[in-house]
């Protein structure tokens, strides 16, 4: 095969979506949709891509990776302009040029190669990549004499004859770089909305004695581009379909797959059981035998094998093995929790470490801490880290028992071993093997309550 490059279309402002936000930038399965064009073709074997950028070129250009070219559009006048303007990408190469669109999430590496195959296989300057709709309103239609591809024409420009017509434009080519450049150079503006259309280079290809050709993918989903928030959540169910197919492939138990919403960068091992409602954001790693309960949201973050995860959030953070978690647990960013650990109902942990064996039953919260291994942290216990100005670490190390409704002033240290008596509030390091009493002696008044209700009769 020929070198290949990349041009992605991404100027446009999408006024359809109805958002400040550039359209390439929603996001589909945790992802931006340019993202996923980008992926495709990199996988698909391109060696340089360029994207073309317009809307909020700044914004979209902070998203990109830095290995590539971002080329401005300043005035969105067509998607032959918009190529245009790459011209000096690919004026000098001789290969093949790929012209992708970046609202078009679902485009796969096999999809585009068979689209570089078809081009090269019959020796096209151009080919188009097609779908057949059956309702093919708002597309371009592609017009043909028998086999062969005589022009593109986009619906507005189209005739009722032609509208007819089921076969539509992708809005993606493969193109040789020379015949490009050449049919570039040549297009005009002359249409009901007086832009230069990429279409129009298919017809002047031709009429410069070149060969043209399309290539239908079989699977329509491939060309499904998005314009509007409808079509959005549309393409993010076909998407979700195909993230969780691929878990499931690979040994995942997804209970109800149409309301799991995993991201496209979630692994999920094999047996682990996913119940409905669970989400996960951005590159999650899930292990064997897990269970990950409903209504579960999971971000960034790797969890070991046999954990079992309810009703929880986790951000961020690493949970090993045999683990259990919620509900209503959180886990906030930077939290490390050990193997055969309870993080139980109501407890929140923060940039924290709990080491194996360790337990927070219920209703604790945990900040800055290191918890050692086998510690009991009893129901109420609160890491007091944050003085109204600095934060401070607070160490309880192995073995230690950690009464109900106590306090832990950081920064401090719990020896291991130690008893910490309930309701106490601890600012001084204890000693290894110590028990901490720091709560006033209790005092029992006698037959005081009898006299508080006298007192309270007379008030009345």
């Amino acid at each position: 095969m020929k070198s290949t490059k990349t041009v992605i279309l991404a100027a446009g402002h999408g006024t359809r979506m109805v958002s400040e936000k550039p359209k390439v930038l929603h996001e589909v399965g945790g992802k931006a949709m340019l993202d996923y064009v980008i992926s495709a073709s990199e996988a698909a074997g391109a060696d340089d891509i360029a994207v073309i950028v317009g809307y909020k070129a700044d914004t979209v250009k902070a998203a990109l990776p830095e290995n590539l070219t971002a080329i401005e559009q300043k005035e969105q006048l067509g998607t032959g302009h918009a190529v245009l303007q790459a011209l000096p990408f690919f004026e000098n190469f001789n290969g093949n040029v790929l012209v992708l669109v970046g609202d078009a999430p679902l485009v796969r590496k096999e999809t585009l190669e068979e689209l570089v195959k078809a081009h090269e296989d019959g020796g096209f300057s151009a080919t188009v990549l097609t779908a057949v709709f059956d309702d093919p309103t708002g597309y371009g239609r592609i017009v043909k004499k028998g086999d062969e591809l005589i022009k593109i024409v986009e619906h507005k420009d189209a005739t009722d004859e032609e509208r007819s017509i089921k076969e539509i434009n992708s809005g993606m080519y493969c193109f040789d770089a020379q015949a490009l450049k050449a049919a570039l150079q040549a297009i005009n503006s002359d249409n009901v909305q007086g832009e230069y259309y990429l279409t129009d280079t298919i017809e002047i290809l031709r009429g410069m004695g070149k060969k043209v050709g399309s290539y239908p993918t079989p699977d329509v989903d491939d060309i499904a581009a998005v314009n509007s928030k409808v079509q959005l959540a549309e393409i993010g169910k076909i998407m979700r379909r195909r993230i969780n197919s691929s878990l499931m492939e690979a040994g995942a138990i997804i209970i109800d797959p149409e309301n799991t919403y995993l991201s496209v960068e979630t692994k999920v091992g094999k047996d682990t059981v996913v119940y409905p409602g669970v989400i996960t954001e951005g590159r999650v790693v899930i292990g064997e035998n897990c269970i990950i309960g409903h209504n579960s949201r999971i971000v960034n973050s790797t969890i070991a094998d046999g954990v079992d995860i309810q009703i929880s959030t986790i951000l961020d953070s690493f949970v090993d093995e045999n683990t259990h978690v919620g509900p209503y647990a959180y886990l906030r960013p930077n939290s490390h929790i050990g193997k055969n650990v309870k993080v139980g109902d109501f407890v929140e942990v923060k940039n924290s470490v709990m080491k194996d064996g360790a337990k927070a039953s219920h209703l604790t919260y945990i900040g800055d801490a290191e918890v050692g291994k086998n510690v009991n942290l009893g129901c109420g216990t609160v890491f007091v880290n944050y003085d109204g100005t600095n934060k401070y670490r607070t160490v309880v190390e192995d073995n230690c028992f950690i009464g109900c409704n106590s306090n832990l002033v950081s920064p401090v240290t719990v020896k291991e071993g130690s008893y910490v008596a309930a309701g106490s509030t601890i600012t001084n390091d204890v000693p290894k093997d110590t028990l901490a009493v720091a709560r006033a002696r209790q005092v029992n008044k006698e037959g005081y309550a009898l006299q508080m209700k006298k007192i309270k009769k007379i008030s009345k």
